[in-house]
């Protein structure tokens, strides 16, 4: 099994892990900091918009299994790329729309589909998704890691969280790994 890495941001990790955790082919999923200007942040350091971090995902896949450009597919739909520095209530830098890519092929694939998405007009806006090479990410504490799973009655959850996991699977349900 061969495995690829992808950084990716969107607005609050807790969403985007629980998301991408579910697509078939991914075989593991961090939230994390990347693309700030402090080693090893903590959470709230973050928070505060003065690191220069993005609360993001690594995600492991088999790119045997889904695409690169399925995983980019799925990230344009889960989130307002056109937003700067915000995704709904959650603004600040920190929630930055980004694509910190692994390799050459994946910033090339990137940069072709945000082109292809401006042109078909699917977003008034402009997309404001920084791509940018991949340098440090750092793991975001324990408690962060499964967020939506292990806290499903915290009220963010409920309201954002759950909301997003319910547009994406209405959209992506064809992407799903198999339950056991």
């Amino acid at each position: 099994m061969k495995t690829e890495q992808i950084t990716l941001g969107a607005g609050c990790f807790w969403c985007v892990e629980t998301i991408f955790a579910r697509l078939k082919g991914v075989n593991k999923v961090i939230s994390g900091y990347a693309d700030g200007d402090i080693e090893d942040p903590t959470y709230e350091q973050v928070c505060t918009g003065t690191t220069n971090h993005a609360e993001v995902v690594q995600i492991s896949y088999d790119p045997h299994v889904i695409s690169f450009e399925k995983l980019l597919t799925v990230f344009f739909a889960i989130h307002d790329p056109t937003t700067l520095n915000r995704q709904g209530g959650d603004i600040g830098t920190q929630y930055r729309s980004t694509v910190i890519f692994h390799t050459d092929e994946q910033r090339a694939a990137t940069i072709n589909k945000i082109e292809a998405l401006e042109q078909s007009g699917e977003f008034e806006q402009k997309i404001v998704t920084t791509v940018v090479p991949f340098s440090h990410f750092y793991s975001a504490e324990s408690y962060h890691q499964d967020y939506f799973t292990n806290n499903t009655d915290n009220q963010y959850c409920q309201l954002v969280v759950a909301k997003k996991v319910q547009k994406f699977l209405s959209n992506f349900s064809h992407l799903l790994k198999d339950e056991k």
